[in-house]
């Protein structure tokens, strides 16, 4: 018989006293388009495969993909020009 033992760090680092920091939420405020336009693209990823193929299924993944990407080159230009790090 093999004994489950538990890393006490795993178990300890999601605390409920462990709260994020002010710079951690900031961070996840930044990225929220990026964030929100992936679960766009993930919905509409989902959709087509829920369904038979048609266009229009491929043109709403297209244009979510388009805008996910588009998000993250701002999020990129803002982190190279030291607004968002």
């Amino acid at each position: 018989m093999s004994h489950i033992v538990t890393v006490q760090e795993a178990v300890t680092a999601f605390a409920d006293w462990m709260e994020p920091t002010d710079a951690e939420l900031q961070a996840i405020e930044r990225e929220m388009p990026a964030i929100l336009a992936d679960v766009d693209l993930v919905d509409a990823e989902i959709a087509a495969l829920e369904t038979r193929p048609a266009e229009l299924d491929a043109r709403r993944t297209r244009r979510a993909r388009r805008k996910a990407l588009a998000t993250r080159a701002v999020l990129a230009n803002r982190a190279g020009c030291g607004e968002a790090a």
